[in-house]
């Protein structure tokens, strides 16, 4: 209870008029949970068993709070009646308005005059009247809503009857869309959310304009129709290709199953000059085009999963044609940590396959058996007739351990492969893999571990271009051995963040063997993997940089400052090769460099480069430098070079210019062939509750042909999620 000066307290009253029965119940306990009333003055009519308190009145309930000049509490209905500068709390909601009648008991009641707050999705709702119906759900005449700050907001939408269901979503009648105080858009009917959680309703449009393909507008439906399962509908209309439809279906029933289907669907009306590839201009002018993608798990116990990775498209243009934007590119991801975000593949014009696998797999703490079906379609043949695939696939590994109590350990893989091609060799492929190694220390200083194995492998043809062995088998034999050691010194610095430097040089060495047995009048298959005779040493050398970093709350993380690894092979047959007068001998094989650097937790640099000793020149180069900081900005810098081959940059550029302005550019740029792959620049401007973006793209085709193209983007905060 609050002391006020000149007031009494309902506990006053209570002393006075302690031969009331019902009052000392009020004060102490209801059906509803008790109720507290304290004000300037309060009189109790007996007849009516009524309360009327004046002058800044205060009654506390279970659950919140009513506040107001004057209230009127019918005890027998625990209900409240009132009047001037009401505030109403019931739970997380807030309600203000000059008048209310509240159900105390059942937290439902009719506000005039009205404005409330849901604090989730930071949502203001105002309205004529406002009349809850229950702990989530409302009903609004003449109201608005919007997410914005302030008296006079940036945005409403405006409505005849607006009703809302909280962490649900809002139904808007004879509705207005109205920035400040001028009405922009009129809608007879409207869904919005109402919640930071899923809810159902048109997600925000996707505008684009390209000279390739004309105005490009994308009208997402999202639908969450259950707890454990959503659908979002696309319907996208290209000017120059005609109506896309596409159909996104994500389902989460426990915690150990989840997935998500997506297809479209377009029948293209855009004539094609090219007669290459799998697609067949026709007299109409139009050709059906589609493609699907499934992407399931399902965890069960004792270590089973089941997974589906399948995606297929209707020919080998498809991405090429549709790479301004498509459903591939937004939920491409190579952590694969999100469950509706797992497209292995980047859907534009650099696709040369795509593979689809179903698998099984089983995992012990020794072992690990997976299987599997995988289909490829290869991009590069008209015809994926002659595309060797593999189904079945069976594969038991046996990870290394100890045998018996020996000092031996022993590691295999065993596997049965079916092959199939439509139009080339079939058949049966078995497996087996075993190694043993003999791991010892030489002096405390030096860890040597030999090793040998065998690799057996048998086959059995079943297609009908057998030319002589339908069955056979091949022994391939391996030995070697692997030496390292390692040289430490740990480094006491005098620095409040860096407690602790350790530098480890590690040199490494490893030889290896490798046998393969005549076989005559032998001819092998295809499907049977190539291995060529070895014999060959690899020297190198790691250098490791650790710091000992003391944290703010004065606990320590270690990170790597810098790794830095050169290694090179000398091979053995190349060495004693007959020249034969030809060329020399080369045994010296190229340089490799790896090198990752991240002092800080902003910066991060990684280069891997290969020096070809023959030709004296770099044979490959390939660098990362990613730079970032707390307030938003980045640079992403790659460039990627393979002698006669390929050489191109990859920059990402995001700068915060201020608190409301963002800048984005994005550069692909093949410089082997003269084409920008890729080149965007986008500008962003964002508000408390609003944001507006524009970015314009231009490519390069496979001919150099260019295409411009246009994107219009707004957001408005706290609506159109769908997580």
């Amino acid at each position: 209870m609050r002391k006020r000066e000149g007031g009494f307290s309902l506990a006053v009253v209570f002393l006075l008029v302690l031969a009331v029965p019902r009052l000392y119940a009020l004060d102490l306990d209801f059906q509803q949970g008790p109720v507290s009333i304290e004000a300037d003055s309060i009189v109790y009519e007996g007849d009516r068993d009524t309360y009327s308190a004046n002058g800044d009145v205060l009654i506390t309930f279970s659950g919140g709070y009513l506040k107001a000049d004057s209230v009127t509490f019918y005890h027998a209905l625990n209900k409240a009646r009132a009047a001037g500068n009401v505030e109403l709390k019931s739970n997380s909601d807030l309600i203000e308005g000059d008048r209310v009648f509240f159900d105390i008991g059942s937290k439902t009641g009719l506000i005039e005059d009205g404005e409330m707050f849901i604090s989730d999705n930071h949502l203001y709702v105002r309205g004529e009247t406002i009349e809850k119906k229950s702990d989530a759900d409302y009903s609004l005449q003449n109201g608005s809503v919007t997410t914005c700050d302030g008296i006079q907001p940036d945005w409403r939408i405006a409505a005849g009857k607006l009703d809302i269901t909280v962490d649900g979503y809002g139904t808007v009648k004879d509705g207005r869309f109205l920035v400040r105080d001028i009405p922009l858009l009129y809608f007879p009917w409207f869904i919005f959310p109402a919640k930071t959680t899923r809810q159902s309703g048109f997600l925000f449009p996707h505008l684009t304009y390209s000279s390739e393909n004309g105005p490009d507008v994308e009208v997402p439906f999202y639908w969450a129709f259950s707890e454990s399962a959503d659908m979002t509908l696309y319907t996208r209309y290209i000017q120059k290709r005609g109506f896309k439809e596409g159909l996104e279906f994500r389902y989460f029933p426990d915690p150990g199953t989840s997935g998500v289907f997506y297809g479209d669907f377009i029948n293209d009306k855009k004539a094609v000059a090219e007669t290459g590839g799998t697609i067949r201009p026709n007299s109409q002018g139009s050709r059906k085009r589609w493609s699907y993608y499934l992407n399931h798990e399902t965890i069960l116990p004792d270590s089973l999963r089941i997974s589906a990775d399948v995606n297929r498209v209707s020919d080998h243009r498809y991405f090429q044609d549709f790479d301004s934007f498509n459903y591939y590119l937004d939920h491409y991801s190579v952590a694969k940590e999100d469950r509706f975000n797992r497209v292995s593949f980047k859907a534009d014009d650099s696709v040369s396959y795509l593979s689809s696998t179903l698998a099984v797999t089983k995992d012990w703490q020794l072992y690990n058996l997976t299987a599997l079906a995988k289909y490829t379609d290869d991009f590069s043949s008209t015809d994926n007739g002659a595309t060797l695939q593999k189904y079945p696939e069976v594969k038991l590994t046996g990870f290394r351990r100890p045998l018996f109590e020996s000092p031996l350990e022993m590691g295999f893989t065993a596997g049965y492969d079916y092959y199939f091609s439509e139009e080339e060799q079939k058949g049966h492929l078995w497996e087996l893999n075993p190694t043993l190694y003999l791991p010892f220390n030489v002096l405390q200083y030096f860890q040597v571990t030999p090793w040998a194995g065998v690799g057996m492998s048998a086959w059995d043809r079943s297609d009908s271009l057998m030319t002589k062995d339908k069955s056979g088998e091949r022994n391939v034999f391996n030995v070697g051995a692997a030496v390292s050691t390692e040289v430490n010194r740990v480094f006491t610095l005098r620095s409040q963040a860096v407690e602790k430097l350790r530098h480890v040089i590690k040199p490494e060495l490893s030889y290896q063997y490798t046998h393969i047995p005549r076989v005559y009048d032998k001819t092998f298959p295809s499907f049977l993997g190539a291995v060529l005779p070895y014999n060959a040493v690899t020297y190198g050398i790691v250098n490791t940089l650790t710091a000992k970093i003391r944290q703010d709350d004065d606990r320590f993380i270690y990170r790597e400052l810098m790794r830095f690894k050169i290694s090179q092979v000398y091979d053995i047959i190349e060495a004693r090769r007959d020249d034969t007068g030809q060329k020399d001998n080369r045994p010296f094989g190229d340089i490799i460099t790896e090198l990752d650097v991240s002092p800080f937790s902003f910066f991060w640099l990684s280069a891997r480069n290969t020096f070809d000793v023959t030709s004296g020149g770099m044979k490959q180069n390939n660098y990362d430098l990613v730079l970032s900081d707390s307030r938003g900005d980045s640079l992403s810098y790659g460039y990627r070079y393979t002698k006669d081959t390929l050489e191109g940059i990859n920059l990402s550029v995001k700068a915060e210019i201020s608190k409301r302005l963002g800048l984005m550019y994005l550069l692909n740029e093949n410089m082997l062939d003269h084409r920008t792959v890729e080149s965007t620049l986008g500008l962003t401007y964002r508000k408390q509750c609003w944001s507006l973006g524009f970015s314009v793209t231009e490519k390069d085709d496979q001919n150099n042909k260019k295409d411009r193209s246009f994107m219009v983007y707004f957001s408005l905060l706290g609506l159109g999620r769908n997580n």
